[in-house]
């Protein structure tokens, strides 16, 4: 089995790369933006070493390769490394129209969604873990958020529109209460 070794770049994406058996290094770097580079190196050193190759790949492209190479099942196993039973970290991208758009952060807690917690910001290229509840979002900004799956979701909702789900029973016009 091939070993391939996973560094997370802040602001871009993560970059994968291995060794194959006759030397040099194949790496690929993901974006966050969706495009993909597939990167080459060479060991040997010298006038006669072979050049560091680079292509740039959309994401319909690195799709196309991967399938090419029989990558899929590789694909499938890292994502399942990111899992972990009852937790979830995901991107949300700011956009213009969206309620958090020049918006103090606050904290999710404010808003109802007790465990869930925005782990940075990243804007540009720079990432700002831990943000504080006075940190400006501005359209363009990527929020990385952790929780429960359903809590995530319910908090996109929230950052998107601005409305909060009541919980269950809370409000519940039904007769008897």
């Amino acid at each position: 089995m091939v070993n391939v070794r996973r560094v997370k770049l802040p602001g871009v994406g993560m970059l994968h790369t291995f060794i194959p058996e006759d030397g040099g290094k194949v790496g690929v770097i993901a974006h966050r933006s969706g495009a993909n580079d597939l990167v080459t190196f060479s060991d040997a050193d010298g006038d006669d070493a072979p050049a560091k190759v680079s292509l740039r790949l959309n994401e319909d492209e690195a799709h196309t390769l991967a399938e090419l190479l029989g990558g899929t099942h590789i694909i499938e196993d890292l994502a399942a490394l990111d899992r972990l039973p009852g937790l979830t970290i995901d991107w949300f991208s700011v956009d213009y129209d969206d309620h958090i758009a020049g918006q103090p952060l606050g904290a999710p807690a404010d808003h109802g969604f007790q465990g869930v917690t925005v782990v940075a910001v990243v804007r540009g290229e720079t990432a700002h873990p831990g943000p504080g509840r006075d940190f400006v979002v501005f359209p363009g900004d990527t929020l990385v958020v952790a929780g429960s799956p359903e809590r995530v979701a319910k908090s996109f909702t929230y950052f998107r529109t601005g409305a909060v789900a009541t919980p269950a029973g809370v409000g519940d016009p039904s007769p008897g209460r």
